[in-house]
């Protein structure tokens, strides 16, 4: 159990590494960003540490490379994000994960470099919120399962789960962790996380 008294599942959804990080192409080349989002996958997994963890894709190379990782595979066949982690959080409710009710998710993206740890941030009837350094999108996020929480990734996704959370009647916790606010989308990102393009060093 962790600090905070709750052992949530993660969640990690992955596409295809292949197709990932087109908006780097004026930047790195394919085989860079290939190797790129995989390192940074492989980053986000390790501050998963001992906590359960499943990578939710639909794609054959990243269902073996989550089996290398050590984590489980949960294979939703969905268009868009927010579909995808819709169904993957229905999978965990039906599952009944946590034998004191349904437990709890933190949903992480794949793509945060500096990733560290993913523990003490779920907290019971609460969704707690990481955003990215913008305060726009949202980076990693910890909720109770059963809460009929609508997810709304995308532009402006942290404000909209803030309103969300306060929707469901759940506590609302707004957590700035450095570690976890760089996120990869674009040429200005790898500058701000001081990556210049190269793989975070502690994923290889």
């Amino acid at each position: 159990m962790t600090a905070t008294g709750v052992t949530p599942t993660v969640l990690i959804p992955v596409k295809g590494f292949r197709l990932a990080k087109g908006r780097l192409a004026d930047r790195l080349s394919e085989s860079e960003r290939h190797e790129l989002a995989r390192n940074m996958a492989r980053q986000v997994v390790k501050a998963a540490g001992s906590l359960p963890t499943k990578i939710v894709c639909d794609n054959d190379e990243v269902a073996d490379w989550a089996h290398a990782a050590g984590a489980e595979v949960l294979w939703i066949d969905a268009d868009g994000l927010n579909p995808a982690i819709t169904a993957a959080v229905t999978a965990l409710e039906t599952a009944g994960t946590s034998g004191d009710g349904l437990g709890h998710v933190v949903i992480a993206h794949a793509d945060l470099p500096h990733a560290e740890t993913l523990d003490g941030l779920a907290e019971a009837g609460t969704v707690t919120i990481v955003p990215d350094r913008h305060l726009d999108g949202t980076n990693v996020m910890a909720l109770p399962l059963g809460a009929g929480f609508e997810f709304h990734y995308g532009p402006g996704s942290f404000e909209a789960h803030c309103a969300e959370a306060l929707r469901c009647g759940l506590d609302l916790r707004v957590r700035r962790v450095a570690a976890l606010e760089f996120d990869i989308d674009t040429p200005d990102d790898l500058d701000a996380a001081e990556l210049g393009g190269r793989a975070p060093d502690n994923a290889r």
